[in-house]
């Protein structure tokens, strides 16, 4: 049981970092929070995947407000994911001609919707943006779509400022990565593995508070 939760947790970590690598390839546009991690790499000149790192752990540091507490699954999150994407960058070409921008876009979803399925029934803590919105859903009482909005709009409008890209691909993501990932949940889940409280039985299906790293 803990062999098959760790290793799922590691390779939906290492696939959601290679699929960030190939939303950037696509030049199609991006998951939210990818935004601002590509506008702060061209502003400072550093890798996406080390710009993923700092910021998750500059994240973390607003769990204390929110008395947040990250799990193993939580710092891995942190450092593996941005790791992968700086492992992947090289390995994926530039998708040149939009046939080429489209499949990749649609690959990127697809294998980011396995990767999130993986990690998440792996139960091992939330990955630090995912903890801020629940953290301040819960300490404001606002519901977890408000706050999700408002964070990703605001990462959104500051990464687009600074130079990220915003586009067709941002929209697929946000329309498609939810019901994929709610369908793909049963495949992955691990039975005996608690999660908020309740027992998950394959093929049991849970709705998702949000599916960022």
């Amino acid at each position: 049981m803990m062999f098959r939760r760790i290793s799922q947790l590691t390779a939906g970590l290492a696939l959601y970092g290679f699929s960030i690598a190939l939303f950037i390839r696509a030049g199609l546009g991006t998951a939210p929070w990818d935004i601002l991690h590509q506008g702060v790499a061209r502003l400072t000149g550093i890798s996406t995947g080390v710009v993923i790192i700092v910021l998750s752990f500059l994240i973390l540091l607003l769990w204390i407000p929110l008395r947040q507490r990250p799990g193993w699954g939580t710092l891995a999150n942190a450092v593996l994911v941005g790791l992968f994407v700086d492992l992947s960058m090289p390995l994926i070409p530039r998708a040149d001609g939009l046939l080429w921008q489209v499949l990749f876009l649609l690959g990127a979803l697809v294998l980011n919707a396995v990767a999130t399925a993986c990690y998440i029934s792996a139960n091992f803590g939330p990955g630090a943006r995912d903890g801020l919105m629940t953290g301040l859903a819960r300490r404001t009482g606002w519901p977890l779509w408000r706050c999700r909005t408002l964070i990703e709009v605001t990462v959104v409008a500051i990464g687009w400022a600074l130079g990220g890209v915003l586009g067709v691909g941002t929209v697929a993501y946000a329309f498609g990565i939810g019901p994929l990932v709610q369908w793909l949940m049963p495949v992955f889940a691990i039975p005996g593995v608690h999660r908020g409280g309740a027992k998950v039985e394959a093929p049991a299906v849970e709705r998702l508070p949000s599916t960022a790293p």
